[in-house]
């Protein structure tokens, strides 16, 4: 039975993007090979790249912009220095609301000085901070837009006069906004995307070759939009099923189709949140994030007959985060409004039980 995937990353994807991506696996495009057995310089795969590429700035609306698509390696995780290295000349400004904010803070401080311009620190990061100054000397202003650990999202964006760099991690392509705000968007593929071993970069050209540093080419965003995503071996199955991800997403309606559904989705948890007695939500209520729910049981004595009946109902992957405690209901674009429905009746029935 296949069972409702709640996973926080890495985390569910289309049934008929695993299915492609199975299939493709033995014999890519009835070529006698698998998909992971052919060069990634055959014009296979470079066509599957190209299109990859071409897809992500389509669907964010970024065609003819100035913005570049790029697969890279690493996770977002090599992004918090690769970002440093290519745009921090003096100092740069960092928005910390949890985890992995405060990573990126930490690889960027290696560097030079970085300025914490906000932190919802004080409150185990259970809201985002607003109402900020940033700096308008600064190389660029970097923010996290939503909080796969604490169950936050930013539902505006700082006006700036610096560059604005966002890690998009967990949320990319789930909401329509004005990508054309940001000069670099980042992002692991393996929450609304593909699996892990890829992520996502867009850059926008023109914001590139003006630090002073000499950077090492693997980390050199330049050298990686000039080589077309292709200066070392690309990681082939995950670009491939992005692709396929991304090609499912436009079949969708694209990013505003796709919308509706996780706003359903998220009314739906949030509402039985808020209405069973026996639950209460993490985060606040105005930062709420669509893709994250967290939440806790108000009294723990129930945990042991909740989880057993979570087991039953073939619900996985909702254990909150050792930070917070609880649980997390993890609903990417990919997770069907079926499955949200089949964990909102396990904790009503709770309700009737207690």
């Amino acid at each position: 039975m296949k069972k409702h995937n709640f996973s926080a990353g890495p985390s569910i994807l289309p049934q008929e993007v695993l299915l492609k991506a199975s299939e493709a696996i033995v014999d890519y495009d009835n070529s006698g090979l698998s998909l992971i057995e052919i060069s990634h310089r055959s014009k296979a795969f470079v066509d599957v790249m190209e299109k990859a590429r071409a897809l992500v700035l389509e669907l964010l609306g970024l065609e003819g912009k100035g913005y570049k698509a790029l697969f890279l390696q690493g996770g977002a995780s090599s992004q918090f220095l690769m970002v440093a290295m290519n745009l921090l000349e003096k100092r740069a400004g960092y928005l910390n609301t949890g985890a992995w904010s405060q990573k990126a803070i930490k690889e960027a401080k290696l560097l030079d000085d970085i300025y914490e311009v906000a932190s919802s620190g004080e409150a185990n990061f259970n809201y985002i901070p607003k109402g900020y100054d940033i700096p308008s000397d600064y190389d660029y202003f970097h923010c996290t837009s939503n909080n796969t650990i604490f169950g936050t999202q930013m539902k505006a964006f700082p006006k700036c006069d610096i560059p604005m760099v966002c890690d998009m991690s967990s949320d990319i392509f789930s909401r329509q906004l004005d990508f054309s705000q940001f000069d670099i968007i980042y992002a692991g593929a393996q929450k609304n995307m593909g699996p892990a071993g890829t992520t996502l970069v867009v850059v926008k050209e023109d914001i590139l070759g003006k630090v002073s540093r000499k950077i090492p080419s693997i980390m050199d965003y330049k050298i990686h939009i000039k080589q077309g995503s292709m200066f070392n071996t690309p990681p082939v199955f995950a670009v491939y099923t992005s692709m396929l991800t991304l090609e499912w997403l436009k079949g969708l309606g694209g990013i505003p189709g796709i919308e509706i559904e996780n706003e359903k989705k998220a009314r739906l948890m949030y509402s039985e949140i808020d209405l069973n007695p026996l639950f209460k939500g993490f985060a606040m209520k105005e930062d709420r994030s669509d893709m994250n729910a967290t939440f806790n049981l108000v009294n723990d004595n129930l945990k042991d007959t909740f989880e057993t009946m979570l087991k039953e109902a073939g619900i996985s992957g909702v254990n909150g985060h050792r930070s917070v405690g609880g649980y997390r209901a993890s609903m990417y674009n990919a997770l069907p409004l079926d499955s949200v429905k089949a964990l909102v009746e396990v904790m009503s029935e709770l309700e009737s039980k207690a």
